[in-house]
């Protein structure tokens, strides 16, 4: 039975309960995070802790976040996943438990802190370099996905009519701009520039997109942040999502049309070595 954290407890799953008056149940009133570890070792912790304050301070959430690594790292090991290859840590955070109103609750309410964490299994590379599809799917989420809200319906319905046609990703578009994806964040060669969304309250500000952007530089390619046309994305030489359980994913087939020569390109494939080589380290 795995062990989760809750409120300050490390418990077994099925002892761990959260009051129905809880108002992350109630009213989405909460955020999350979720961090790799790459064999026990957490990756980029600090850039995930400080997208959790961001969102904490903007929800204006009292809790302060100082003691979350060094749970994380014992909930790792309370779980025996300290010798995966990879596996990730799912934290949520509510503004607690108290009866429902559309403002907030009185002062010094607690918040609720879960997490937990499981083992998570790259896809093989014979799967990884055939590719993946995808489809557009209009984006109707709230304007501050900045935020990590749990308030995510718009992007279940999103990735479950990715489900439905038998693709893996749904690309999100708004006024005919390719945002991000249901999950996930996008990214394009353009004329042999790696492009992506602008780090706006449009878009999630992805940790393993910024990441793949400092690789991107690292290697030598022009990297530019701008809104990407669905009409240019089109005709895109590659097309690649990028997030902390996705890594790096390619697509080959957008709304059921070849992206570029139909295959896993040379920019995803040497991005994809690099980040593997990176969390190594």
């Amino acid at each position: 039975m795995s062990t989760v954290y809750l409120n300050g407890r490390y418990l077994p799953k099925d002892g761990a309960t959260i009051s129905v008056e809880d108002r992350g149940f109630l009213l989405s009133d909460g955020i999350y995070e979720v961090t790799p570890a790459y064999r026990g070792r957490l990756f980029r912790m600090e850039h995930h802790m400080r997208r959790l304050q961001h969102g904490l301070d903007t929800l204006r959430i009292e809790f302060d976040p100082a003691a979350m690594p060094e749970m994380h790292t014992r909930l790792i090991a309370e779980n025996a996943l300290d010798t995966e290859e990879v596996a990730i840590v799912y934290l949520q955070i509510t503004r607690g438990v108290a009866p429902r109103t559309h403002h907030f609750p009185p002062a010094g309410t607690q918040p609720t802190v879960y997490a937990f964490a499981q083992a998570f299994h790259r896809p093989e590379m014979a799967r990884w370099e055939q590719g993946y599809e995808a489809i557009t799917v209009p984006d109707e989420r709230w304007a501050r996905v900045d935020i990590k809200s749990i308030g995510l319906l718009p992007n279940v319905l999103a990735q479950q009519a990715a489900v439905e046609a038998g693709v893996a990703d749904a690309l999100l578009v708004r006024e005919d701009v390719a945002l991000e994806g249901s999950h996930n964040n996008l990214f394009a060669v353009l004329d042999g520039v790696v492009t992506t969304h602008p780090a706006t309250q449009r878009i999630l500000h992805g940790i393993a997109r910024e990441y793949v952007m400092e690789l991107a530089g690292a290697q030598g390619l022009p990297v530019e942040e701008r809104p990407i046309l669905l009409e240019e994305i089109r005709g895109a030489e590659e097309i690649f999502f990028t997030g902390t359980t996705t890594e790096i994913r390619p697509t080959v087939r957008l709304d059921g049309e070849p992206v570029g020569e139909g295959k896993v390109g040379p920019v995803a494939k040497a991005l994809y070595e690099a980040f593997k080589e990176g969390t190594r380290a």
